[in-house]
């Protein structure tokens, strides 16, 4: 398996064309995998707010008075959010309208121009859908589209890239049903496969090394069609919820 990096000089702006954008930066197999950046997708889908233009409810400034936490930027993350579900050290960890849990709502202020933040794309499956079908339709080769952003996790240090959006894979391998080494039968291994490729991209973007994408070249998979919804697990599934 190849990972390759996409390097991108330009600043995107929403009049980009992401699907032209990748197609003019490098050249795609059959059956590559496209994992791009949250930032560019937002970037070009004009998800960017100035800072200076929210006016803070007295909720907002509330919390951000109590949480050292811009009351505008929590405007934003409040205007994006479904439930809170955590607010401690300045962190406010919420489920968003899209269901990802997540610390501030995706919402964040790096790479963007000062005074600025990016929010989430209203629906990365459609973002990645869309360009998948430009380039199937420019080039007629079939490929994976991941949307990918970086996600804290629980009770581990670090951040790693996940998948917030998907066309064209699974972004699950289940093997239940299946037969391990010994011959006994697997009953709940289910692989997110989506979210491992994010994280392996990540190896070779960075933050600021101007790579927003990448192929993931020779990785066996079969196109069909999935969301992301698959790879969120159910709220009464949910022990820490």
């Amino acid at each position: 398996m190849e990972i390759i990096p996409v390097l991108i000089e330009k600043e995107i702006e929403p009049s980009d064309d992401i699907s032209d954008l990748v197609l003019s930066s490098c050249d795609l197999h059959d059956g590559d995998i496209l994992v791009i950046a949250q930032k560019i997708i937002s970037k070009q889908e004009g998800r960017i707010v100035k800072l200076s233009t929210v006016e803070p409810s007295l909720l907002s400034q509330g919390i951000g008075s109590q949480y050292q936490k811009d009351p505008r930027l929590v405007e934003l993350i409040l205007s994006e959010t479904k439930r809170i579900i955590r607010m401690k050290n300045g962190i406010l960890i919420v489920e968003t309208k899209n269901g990802f849990i997540c610390a501030n709502a995706g919402i964040d202020e790096s790479n963007v121009q000062e005074g600025y933040a990016t929010l989430l794309p209203i629906n990365s499956d459609v973002s990645a859908e869309s360009i998948r079908y430009n380039i199937l339709k420019q080039t007629n080769k079939n490929v994976a589209v991941i949307i990918s952003d970086t996600f804290g996790r629980p009770f581990r240090m670090g951040q790693t890239n996940c998948a917030i959006g998907i066309s064209g894979l699974n972004p699950i391998i289940d093997y239940a049903g299946m037969h391990d080494s010994f011959q006994k039968i697997l009953r709940v291994t289910a692989i997110a496969v989506a979210d491992e490729l994010s994280s392996a991209a990540e190896l070779v973007m960075g933050k600021s090394l101007k790579i927003p994408i990448t192929i993931i070249r020779n990785y066996s998979f079969k196109i069909e069609d999935h969301v992301i919804d698959e790879l969120i697990r159910p709220e009464h599934e949910d022990l820490f919820r």
